[in-house]
C-alpha cells in the first residue's frame, strides 16, 4: 500500500469535501481518503495516475487535483526503487558519517571516552537534521504530517519539530542539564518511532522527514534504526550520569 498528498482547488465548502471523498473512494483501488478543502491524503493499493484521480472528482463539480511538491511522486518512488540500497541512502550514510569522524575528533583529545563521543554525536546529529528540516520547513511539516502520530493531529507540531531537534542540538553540545537532555530525547525520538514503525509495517510508500524535504528518502528499516539508535545513546548515557 502506498500514500501520497495532493492539492486541491475549487472546493469551497463541507458538501464539496464531502463529494470528492465520497468520488475518490469509488475508486476500487483506494483505500482512505482524508480530505480538506485544500488537501487529500490518499492510500491506495497500487499508483493512480492522476488524471484518472481528476476525472473521479470532475464527475462531483468543478475540482481540481494536483499533485503536491512535498510529497514522494509516483515516478520518485519508482526511480528509487531502481537504485541500489546504497544509492538511495547515500545522502544519509554520508551526514552519519560526517558526524562520526567529527564526533571522534573532537573527544579524542579525552583519552577517547565513550560517552562524551556519543554526546558529540548527538549534538552533531541534532544540529545537522534540524539544518536540513528548516531549508523546507512547510515542506518537512507536510511530510511528517503523514506519518508522525502527533503531527497528523496537531499540524503545528511539524513546524514546532525542527527546532525541538535544533535546541537539543544545543543542549548536548554545551553539556545543559544533561540529564534533563536525554530524557527528553528518550522522549521525542522514542514517541517519534511509534508513527515511523507503523508506516513500516503498514507498507506505506512515503517519504521520510528526517532530511527534511531536501532529500527524497524512502520511509524504511532505516529510519527506524536512526531513531532507535538516539533513543538508545541517551539511555546509556542518563545511566551513566545517574
Amino acid at each position: 500500500m502506498m500514500t501520497h498528498q495532493y492539492n486541491l482547488s475549487g472546493l469551497t465548502c463541507s458538501g464539496c469535501v464531502a463529494k470528492v471523498k465520497s468520488e475518490l473512494l469509488k475508486l476500487p483501488d483506494i483505500v482512505s481518503a482524508d480530505v480538506t478543502q485544500e488537501k487529500a491524503v490518499i492510500s491506495m493499493e497500487k499508483h493512480i495516475p492522476l488524471s484518472r484521480l481528476q476525472d473521479a472528482i470532475s464527475t462531483g463539480g468543478k475540482y481540481k487535483i494536483s499533485e503536491n511538491a512535498s510529497d514522494a511522486s509516483h515516478h520518485q518512488m519508482t526511480q528509487d526503487g531502481t537504485k541500489s540500497w546504497f544509492q538511495t541512502y547515500k545522502p544519509l550514510l554520508l551526514i552519519f558519517a560526517f558526524i562520526t569522524v567529527i564526533s571522534h575528533l573532537s573527544s579524542s583529545g579525552n583519552g577517547q571516552n565513550l560517552m562524551l563521543w556519543m554526546n558529540y554525536f548527538m549534538a552533531g546529529f541534532f544540529l545537522v537534521f534540524s539544518f536540513f528540516k528548516l531549508l523546507d520547513l512547510k515542506g518537512f511539516a507536510e511530510s511528517y504530517s503523514m506519518y508522525d502520530l502527533l503531527a497528523k493531529r496537531v499540524k503545528a507540531y511539524g513546524y514546532v519539530y525542527p527546532f525541538i531537534e535544533l535546541t537539543l542540538g544545543i543542549l548536548f553540545l554545551t553539556g545543559f542539564q544533561p540529564v534533563a537532555t536525554n530524557i527528553a530525547t528518550i522522549v521525542v525520538m522514542g514517541f517519534s518511532s511509534i508513527g515511523v514503525i507503523k508506516s513500516v509495517v503498514d507498507k506505506k510508500q512515503i517519504r521520510c522527514a528526517c532530511l527534511g524535504a531536501v532529500f527524497n528518502l524512502p520511509m524504511s528499516t532505516v529510519t527506524i534504526i536512526e531513531d532507535l539508535l538516539m533513543v538508545g545513546m541517551s539511555a546509556l548515557m542518563l545511566l551513566h550520569l545517574l
